[in-house]
């Protein structure tokens, strides 16, 4: 899952790193904790930490949620730093990301890289020891997944990329379940989906406002080969099926009322955002009159109700 804030400065050239002496303590901590992307992290643990509650059918042990959440820091954190290793050539030619800490040279590629393996070794034997083996591999799988999988293969070839990569990004839901009940359902199943058609629709508008970066680099973003009208189109179908999985949960016996009334209201506004950036783009709307980042923004926000009703759900029925 890619949750990215977009930024507007010169391009960085990689290799302009800078002398011990000229990286300050506190700067370099910064751009240590950068590399982890916590921004991403933060709506990684808003999909994880309700999941525990739904299991729980209550408050989980207050203990284990720290535990579990600092792992899943950890582990994401540590993905986050090998992609910016495997990255840092594209990511100095690409706008957006031209102030990471590679690009501008406060963290060297080799620290980056020691880094990224450090945090994935501690994550896994805190999740094995503290909470159980079963989410220390998710955890870890989740981590591989992104880092070889998406990363190292499908990102430079294929406009699929976004779609299965995006499976690392789901794999937190599956790791709250497990951390509380140490087994697997049909409920963490059908988060999981919801959050598979989920990725798509809420990255490809990020790639329709800056594909110019990723044309740059040859990364082969849909946006970047495809029309708005195709993006659009897909972006719907994404939708409506995303919608509707979010809606299974009730049938199967997990959530009442109060989750299936979030999930209608939610859905039904996403359902408008995306049928409107569609028909803009049929219309051949360029530029800010696209608005295709009105749909990136509420699927923040989307994802963070729907979540938020997953863990108040059991206290209401």
């Amino acid at each position: 899952m890619c949750v990215t804030a977009v930024e507007s400065r010169p391009a960085g050239v990689i290799g302009t790193s800078q002398s011990p002496s000229n990286r300050p303590f506190g700067a370099r901590v910064k751009a240590f904790v950068a590399l982890t992307k916590p921004r991403i992290i933060e709506l990684l643990l808003i999909t994880t930490v309700p999941v525990m509650f739904l299991a729980e059918q209550g408050v989980p042990d207050l203990t284990l949620v720290f535990v579990t959440c600092l792992g899943g820091y950890l582990s994401a954190g540590g993905a986050n730093a090998l992609n910016m290793w495997y990255d840092r050539d594209i990511d100095a030619l690409m706008e957006r990301t031209s102030q990471r800490p590679l690009v501008t040279g406060m963290v060297s590629p080799r620290e980056c890289l020691a880094f990224g393996i450090t945090l994935a070794v501690v994550s896994t034997l805190l999740f094995g020891f503290a909470v159980n083996w079963l989410s220390a591999w998710l955890s870890l799988g989740a981590l591989l997944f992104y880092v070889v999988v998406y990363t190292m293969i499908l990102k430079r070839r294929t406009s699929q990329n976004i779609v299965w990569g995006g499976i690392a990004g789901c794999l937190p839901v599956l790791i709250g379940w497990s951390s509380v009940t140490n087994s697997m359902s049909w409920a963490p199943i059908v988060l999981f989906l919801v959050m598979f058609f989920w990725t798509p629709p809420h990255y490809w508008p990020l790639s329709m406002r800056v594909k110019e970066d990723y044309a740059r680099v040859g990364v082969p973003m849909l946006p970047v080969i495809a029309s708005n009208k195709v993006v659009a189109r897909q972006i719907v179908v994404y939708s409506w099926v995303m919608v509707a999985v979010s809606l299974l949960l009730q049938p199967l016996g997990y959530t009442g009322w109060f989750y299936t009334a979030v999930a209608l209201a939610t859905g039904g506004w996403w359902l408008w955002e995306a049928h409107g950036l569609q028909n803009r783009a049929k219309a051949e709307a360029t530029g800010g009159k696209l608005k295709e980042m009105r749909l990136f923004h509420w699927s923040i926000t989307y994802v963070s109700l729907l979540f938020v009703a997953v863990a108040v759900d059991p206290f209401l029925r």
